[in-house]
């Protein structure tokens, strides 16, 4: 016999999968109350509509859509931002960023209703179960978690399509879906169909927010960035949120084709998976940040925050982010970001995003010292005894191998 559950808060989309599983809970915890939840990450108008009716046709007995976009701009994507964290080199971490800021709002969904356990519709083969689970774990022990792909005996759409049907259940998904798709204000993932074959290029099909490049305008097109503490606080002077920046920034650089990333990653369950990413605005704020990381930081704390970097996208990619170590490697990207203010000017053309010009404040870049021309600041025979010393234990080295 299942175990009692009296109400369960369920992660919502309104797709097939969703939408099988609130008639399922019901079946499989007779006397259950099924609440949908929903987070509004910034995934578009489309997703959302009508999204409460479907919800409710199919059985659940509430529907909480959450606005998140804003929060999920300026505490999850702006402070990630400033480790300079890229996952495997090359993915920005759209999926990954956001599922923490999702699990926290679930929990206070679930908390509200008075909910006794939480459900998602995560397969048995991704990274997301074990984001939303660990988020759970680290902020809701007590409550049960559900995951039915981990539980049932369907295995495909078809099954799920059958399922629905037997039951009445409106549902507008059919056989014809060919990618699987991610989306909030930060990028949007597309997985599934020829991508499964690696030897596949991507069809323009595969690519959804960003034209490729040979379709992007001919003339290159100048943005100013203002950086301030580590943040991208204006647009060609225009002072915007968090949010306002990233979505502002997606529909100009789309239109260069700027920001997609097709890779093979691997994920934390242990296979590889292989994704197209579109995230223009985020790539266009990545490189206004490491243009001004260029001016003010010395080597030695280049080399840090670049390992502070990588452990921050493994953090981020493996659902780590409610623990002390996010707070220790956020506090160390909040140090060096207190000088991180400047402006640059970036370009954007045929995909390609480069800064052409950048000044700050606190720039360690100095014309007197670095010209090749005539300079009062810079005594030359200096040298010679820095490299002497530098290579002190190379020379030792090389006298006691030529006395063997």
């Amino acid at each position: 016999m299942s175990e009692t559950i009296k109400k369960v808060v369920l992660a919502y989309s309104g797709g097939l999968d969703t939408s099988a599983i609130i008639p399922w809970l019901k079946e499989t915890y007779p006397g259950c109350e099924v609440v949908a939840f929903c987070a509004d990450v910034g995934q578009g108008d489309e997703e959302l509509e009508g999204l409460e009716e479907k919800a409710l046709a199919s059985g659940a007995t509430e529907c909480h859509i959450v606005d998140l976009k804003e929060e999920f701009a300026a505490d999850y994507i702006y402070p990630t931002l400033k480790t300079g964290a890229i996952y495997e080199g090359t993915y920005l971490l759209g999926t990954s960023m956001a599922r923490p800021v999702i699990a926290k709002a679930h929990v206070e969904v679930a908390r509200k209703v008075g909910a006794d356990a939480v459900c998602h519709g995560c397969t048995g083969k991704g990274n997301d179960q074990i984001r939303f689970e660990g988020c759970f774990a680290a902020l809701a022990p007590d409550l049960k978690v559900i995951a039915p792909w981990r539980e049932w005996t369907m295995e495909s759409r078809e099954d799920l399509l059958a399922y629905l049907a037997e039951r009445n259940i409106p549902c507008s998904a059919s056989l014809t879906k060919i990618y699987s798709r991610d989306a909030n204000a930060w990028h949007i993932s597309t997985e599934g169909g020829e991508l499964e074959e690696t030897w596949n290029e991507p069809s323009e099909q595969a690519w959804v927010w960003t034209k490729s490049p040979e379709q992007a305008p001919n003339e290159a097109e100048y943005l100013t960035l203002k950086v301030e503490n580590g943040e991208v606080v204006a647009l060609n002077g225009e002072a915007l949120s968090p949010y306002q920046m990233v979505v502002k920034l997606n529909a100009i650089a789309a239109e260069h084709g700027v920001g997609r990333v097709d890779i093979v990653e691997n994920r934390l369950v242990g296979m590889k998976s292989r994704g197209c990413y579109e995230t223009p605005g985020g790539t266009v704020i990545i490189a206004a940040l490491e243009a001004i990381r260029e001016l003010v930081m010395d080597k030695r704390s280049r080399e840090w925050l670049h390992t502070v970097g990588e452990q921050f996208a493994h953090l981020v990619y493996d659902g780590r982010w409610f623990t002390p170590l996010k707070d220790s490697l956020l506090g160390a990207a909040d140090a060096y970001s207190a000088d991180m203010n400047g402006e640059v000017v970036l370009k954007l053309y045929k995909g390609s995003v480069t800064a052409t010009q950048k000044r700050s404040p606190n720039s360690l870049y100095s014309e007197e010292f670095a010209t090749f021309g005539a300079d009062d600041v810079y005594d030359q025979k200096h040298a010679e005894g820095f490299i002497r010393l530098y290579t002190l234990s190379s020379r030792i080295k090389a006298l006691k191998d030529q006395e063997k």
